[in-house]
Order: structure tokens, then sequence, then C-alpha cells
């Protein structure tokens, strides 16, 4: 009795990761939440990876700063001058990378971009015409979602951004990202409702999910915080050259993990990027050896959002 105990308990801990992956109710909103049974997105490939560049408002004397200790200063140059680089460099930059290396793009959009920045906006969109364009909100600082006033007023707030994205673009958005990464239970039900079809917002999974919204379905892009570069730079004090390392660790770590058990489900990856960190000359090299090494990776699949979901079989 003993040996077999022993041997059901080592069966567990030698189980295949597969048989980590869950669905019940989601811990935040309390709706049902199904994984999305992917066996390989294509070509075979068992990894998705999906880049989204931030395209960010953030008002002067608002926003990431490089130098907190210059913050009380009036005006704070250094700050101002980090964000604008960002916006008038770091973004083209970025999108020439993408276009460079034949590398799909996601756009995570604040609405009042386009009419605030019309020339970099025109810039950006043109290096990358085919990037799905994702509603990130109004803008990232002082137009954030309402989440004290109740689900309407979200709803309100997430049509006006996707009216206004769609005036400044054509495109009305089938994704969302939370401006500033800050949801709450109801943003889920709320975008879904707005006809929002896919968001960034859970952070939670190595896999694509269903949550259980109305009038149809949320699928949920897994977006984990660790791999954004954003607070990795300004709050964990990394450097791109870190990143680098990050990068290719956690997608190369998924690649070994899906050749060691052919049978577990296919994985994905959305990575947050800035035009604060990638937009640097220093921050765009790097990134260039990141793809580089992604495309050598022959468990990896380099897609864009909307790729994503046609590929899992999901109506957007």
């Amino acid at each position: 009795m003993r040996l077999r105990t022993l041997a059901l308990l080592l069966a567990a801990l030698l189980a295949p990761a597969s048989a980590c992956a869950q669905s019940g109710p989601d811990w935040i909103t309390g709706l049902p939440r199904q994984d999305i049974a992917v066996a390989s997105w294509p070509g075979g490939k068992k990894v998705a990876v999906v880049f989204v560049l931030y395209v960010e408002v953030w008002g002067q004397g608002q926003g990431p700063n490089f130098r907190p200790d210059m913050t009380s200063r009036k005006p704070d140059l250094v700050d101002e001058g980090f964000r604008q680089y960002a916006i008038n460099f770091g973004l083209p930059r970025a999108g020439r990378l993408f276009q460079e290396m034949g590398v799909p793009l996601s756009l995570a959009l604040n609405a009042q971009f386009p009419t605030a920045q019309p020339q970099t906006w025109k810039t950006l969109r043109a290096l990358v015409p085919q990037a799905p364009i994702l509603a990130h909100g109004l803008n990232n600082s002082t137009d954030l979602l309402p989440l004290a006033e109740g689900p309407a007023a979200q709803r309100a707030y997430i049509r006006k951004t996707l009216d206004m994205i769609e005036a400044a673009t054509g495109v009305r958005a089938m994704g969302w990202s939370s401006p500033s990464v800050y949801p709450d239970a109801e943003t889920f039900a709320a975008t879904a409702a707005e006809g929002i079809r896919y968001t960034l917002d859970g952070m939670d999974s190595d896999l694509l999910s269903r949550l259980d919204t109305r009038p149809a379905p949320l699928v949920l892009i897994p977006y984990p915080p660790s791999v954004v570069d954003m607070g990795q730079y300004l709050s964990r004090f990394k450097e791109a050259s870190d990143l680098e390392r990050l990068w290719i660790d956690y997608v190369g770590e998924m690649a070994r993990e899906a050749k060691a058990d052919p049978g577990r489900p296919a994985t994905i990856v959305a990575i947050g990027l800035h035009p604060f960190v990638i937009g640097t000359p220093a921050g765009a090299a790097a990134m260039r050896r990141v793809l580089e090494a992604l495309k050598g990776m022959d468990q990896v699949w380099l897609a864009d959002t909307e790729a994503v979901m046609r590929a899992a079989g999901q109506p957007f």
C-alpha cells in the first residue's frame, strides 16, 4: 500500500505541465473562465510572442520621471525632455525597427494621442500600417478609467475612447489595455459590453482564456507584469541589455518546456514595450538582438494580437 501511495504521489509530481491548466471562476471577476485549447500555433509552433508598443499621452508635468529628484524644479526640463524624446524619436525608431525586422507589432493607443501628436502618429502608422490597434483609454495620467463611479461610467469612458480612436484612425478597436494598468473587476464586463473582444488586462497565465462576459465572451491574452519593459526600467532599474537577457530567457524557457512536452497546450506571452526604453538607440539595439534571437527559436511564433485571435478560432 505504501509503495502504491508513493507511486501515485510521484506520478502527480511528474505529471505534464499541461495538467496544470485550469478552468473555473475567475479570481478577479467571479465570472466563469475557461482556458482556450490551442494545440499549436501556425506552422506547428508552440509558443506565441506578441509585442505591444504603448503609444501614450502623459501631458506636461505628468508621467514617468527619469530623475525623480528633479520633479520639484519648475520647469523640470530633464524629465520633460525624457518624455518628449520618447515621443519625437522613440516611437518612430521602434516602428522602423519592427518594420526592418519584419516582425509583427500591435499598438496600444491612448485616444488623445493622434490629435495631441499628429505628426508622430502619422509617421508611426506609416511604418506599421497593419499593426492592430488596441484601445488604451483616453490618456495615461489624468484621464484614467472612472473606477469609483460604477460600471455605467466605465462603459461611457470606454465608448468615448473607442469613438475617438475610430474618428482619428478609421479603426474600431476590438482589443483593450487599461490605461496605467488600472482596471477593476467591473472593467472586464464593461469592455465586453462595448464591443471589445480581447484584453491585455489578464496578467496571470501562460494560456489564452475566455471570460464569460455578456453579450459576448472576452478573451484574455496573457500580459505578465514581469516582462513589461517600463516597470523593469523605472522601478527595478534594469537597462535595455538586462531586458534583452530577460526576454530571451523567458521565451527560451517556454520553448524548452514545449519541446520537452509536445502534448502540452500552446502557450503565449504578450510583452509590453515603451518608447522610453526600446525607443532609445541603446534600447533599439537590444531589441534588435532579441528579435534576431527569437526568430531563431523553432518553437516560437511572432504574431500580433489579431493573428492570435484568428489562430485560436476566436471571433472579433
